[in-house]
């Protein structure tokens, strides 16, 4: 009976073992072995083991790690909702001005207001594991190390926290935000569901929690180092007021980073597509000046 027991013993640690080693063999990136003569599409690629740990690529054809540069849109959506498919209302126009470019569009875990889950900063993390993971596979892709983040709203907040936060290996060249948050602290108390979504997101007020409030907003993070940066923001946005943008504007100024800005007389949070399409076209002509 004893003989028995230590065979079954055996043979758990035996499967458990296998079970372990299948896992990490799942983990590891395995090579793609892409054409870089012919455009690609990878889509729901994993950078992390959550559900919304995941990426769409966008290669062109004829691409090379010489030439080619890749923009990320990190999508927008409160820090609560929103998806990586909203990409594709830009797409055709960022195609059309960044003809140099590979596209990456980026999903990251979302805050859950009914059970509390995935506070922040779990989305600041995910875009950092996420560059980690572009980085890595820069080579398969056939595209170089210039890198523009970018994005929209909440994108556009994690799309400067992480460029003037996080940056530790210069990826990111330049970056690009529609009407972003950009301080939390002057946020707060914009009005009652921006309030309340704050407390709830990053887990009390300024007062009771000042750390998380101040190391959340991109402006603390600016110097005379940062990256260049493009932004856009309407004057009558009643969602993310255009103070925030103003705020961001006066502390680039101020550590004499490079930037495009563009405030527009009456716009909303969020932009017509014609709009949208001239803006695109002035970001490129700027980004062309700094990357090239």
């Amino acid at each position: 009976m004893q003989k028995i027991s230590n065979m079954f013993s055996r043979g758990l640690i035996f499967l458990l073992f296998t079970f372990l080693m299948l896992g990490c063999a799942e983990q590891e990136e395995v090579p793609l072995n892409l054409d870089p003569s012919v455009a690609a599409e990878i889509m729901d690629d994993a950078y992390g083991n959550h559900p919304r740990q995941k990426i769409d690529v966008y290669l062109p054809a004829n691409r090379s790690t010489d030439k080619t540069k890749l923009f990320i849109w990190v999508h927008g959506g409160a820090w609560t909702d929103g998806d990586k498919s909203e990409f594709g209302q830009f797409k055709p126009w960022l195609e059309a001005e960044l003809g140099d470019y590979a596209f990456v569009s980026v999903n990251y875990r979302l805050y859950n207001i009914t059970t509390g889950s995935n506070k922040f900063p779990n989305q600041e993390e995910d875009i950092e594991n996420m560059m980690e993971y572009v980085k890595s596979r820069l080579a398969d892709w056939d595209v170089g190390s210039d890198v523009v983040l970018a994005g929209g709203s909440a994108g556009g907040h994690l799309a400067l926290l992480h460029s003037y936060k996080n940056n530790t290996d210069g990826l990111v060249k330049a970056v690009v935000a529609f009407f972003p948050p950009t301080d939390f602290l002057t946020f707060y108390g914009f009005n009652f569901l921006t309030t309340a979504l704050l407390e709830a997101l990053i887990g009390g007020t300024p007062t009771s929690n000042p750390s998380g409030y101040a190391n959340s907003s991109p402006t603390n993070f600016i110097n005379s180092s940062s990256v260049p940066t493009v932004f856009f923001h309407g004057t009558s946005d009643n969602v993310v007021p255009i103070q925030q943008s103003q705020l961001l504007e006066n502390k680039l100024e101020a550590a004499r980073v490079p930037f495009l800005r563009e405030y527009i007389q009456n716009g909303a949070h969020g932009f017509s597509p014609t709009v949208n399409q001239d803006l695109i076209s002035k970001a490129a002509v700027f980004l062309k000046t700094k990357l090239d």
